[in-house]
């Protein structure tokens, strides 16, 4: 699916996994503010999204996704402009 719903819901399969505090996972829940995810972790999160969307997220990027809810606008745009 790459509607933004899709996305969406994909990107919470996604995180489950390496939800070791077990935060309530919504639009607006934090990578290191709630989850407190170390930058390994995010940095598995990115490949998996990468190799799960078949996309590139910029490193330049990564910065300015601080949620879920960012995160999920961020690769719909990227599905949606690789067509």
């Amino acid at each position: 699916m790459t509607d933004r719903a899709g996305v969406y819901a994909r990107i919470i399969e996604l995180i489950e996994p390496l939800n070791a505090k077990k935060v309530a996972l919504t639009e607006a829940t934090t990578f290191a503010g709630d989850m407190e995810m170390d930058s390994l972790t995010v940095m598995d999160l990115v490949a998996s999204m990468e190799d799960e969307w078949d996309i590139l997220i910029p490193l330049n990027m990564l910065p300015d996704l601080e949620t879920i809810g960012q995160v999920a606008d961020a690769v719909h745009g990227l599905v949606t402009k690789k067509g």
